[in-house]
């Protein structure tokens, strides 16, 4: 039987690339979960097929992370197709719908980021872990936990504080997740990207404000998806990642170390 890898959010962006490269790397089957644009999502499985070659099954699921019923049918539907979990990645989050000023900022934006960025990925990480504790270990494949974190959770930004509050606590929960579960051989790592081009930062890419933070950048160019691939692989990777546990890597070239 094939190991699992179950991938949120992954229908664009991101998550998108995620799933490309583990489709590349051939290993995986692929769950591809969405919370709404379907067709992006079965887009991406097609993607997913021509890569592995039909070697490998791929399937979507639709779920909201932030609602706990969607969680639990979203890992039923794991459990009752597949009987297993080896790898789950943490990708599914939001933006601020407003970027608001400290002083401006509401609860109901607060109370969303929060829900999807934070409370969904914790407490579908913790059914999850469950899972992947009973799955028999596959020869070379690594049990891993992956988040998707941000420069946001160590660096300010006041008009959408909320984002990063709920990135800084992916941060610190991949930091207890990795003591807790490390001794049932799951590593939990967490990726930080700099500024990448996705979907979900809108049309912000392209006012002045966000052409003024391309251009302080050494590369002068934004982040792409595929940038991530190399580090994604080491951390699902088997012998390669073994002692890479608890950490939260950036991947933002060289952004916050000026």
């Amino acid at each position: 039987m094939s190991p699992l890898a179950l991938i949120t959010g992954a229908s664009r962006g991101i998550g998108r690339g995620i799933a490309l490269e583990l489709a590349r790397e051939g290993r995986h089957d692929l769950v591809i979960n969405y919370a709404g644009n379907e067709a992006a999502a079965r887009e991406c499985k097609a993607l997913c097929d021509e890569a592995t070659g039909g070697k490998r099954r791929v399937e979507i699921v639709r779920a909201d992370v932030s609602l706990p019923a969607d969680r639990e049918r979203m890992l039923d539907f794991v459990f009752r197709e597949f009987g297993r979990l080896d790898l789950l990645v943490n990708n599914a989050g939001v933006a601020p719908s407003v970027r608001a000023d400290l002083l401006e900022a509401s609860e109901e934006s607060f109370d969303r980021l929060i829900g999807i960025n934070l409370k969904g990925p914790y407490f579908l990480t913790q059914k999850a872990a469950k899972l992947i504790i009973d799955t028999t270990p596959a020869d070379g494949i690594a049990r891993a936990i992956v988040n998707v974190s941000s420069i946001s959770a160590y660096t300010v930004s006041t008009n959408r504080g909320e984002y990063c509050v709920a990135k800084a606590g992916i941060a610190m929960m991949t930091q207890c997740m990795a003591r807790e579960w490390g001794r049932h051989g799951i590593n939990t790592n967490a990726i930080c990207p700099g500024y990448i081009r996705t979907e979900i930062a809108g049309d912000f890419w392209e006012t002045e404000a966000g052409a003024k933070l391309v251009a302080g950048l050494p590369r002068r160019r934004l982040g792409e998806p595929r940038d991530l691939d190399a580090l994604l692989l080491l951390l699902c990777s088997g012998e390669a990642s073994r002692f890479i546990n608890g950490s939260a890597i950036t991947v933002d070239d060289g952004m916050t170390s000026w």
